[in-house]
């Protein structure tokens, strides 16, 4: 159950990544970084359930809290805010 899991979620990184690497404009590349960001904290998050270590979701809670500053500053630095 879980290779199909972390199979479909690899998926969506690759998908992302390309996503990045062809991005049309600089705001399409900061959105498929946020969507890999939370793609590889589920990742960590399903990590987490496989090797029965709780400390991950603590790491991956970081991780995502982290990402959402990270492109919060970054879309105020495009519109001109900061």
């Amino acid at each position: 159950m879980f290779y199909v899991t972390i199979s479909l979620i690899i998926l969506g990184m690759l998908l992302s990544i390309i996503r990045l690497v062809k991005g049309d404009s600089i705001e399409s590349r900061v959105v498929a970084i946020d969507v890999l960001t939370t793609i590889t904290s589920s990742l960590i998050i399903v990590f987490a359930f496989i090797s029965d270590n709780m400390l991950l979701l603590d790491v991956a809670l970081v991780y995502g809290l982290l990402s959402f500053v990270g492109v919060v500053a970054v879309a105020r630095y495009l519109e001109g805010g900061i």
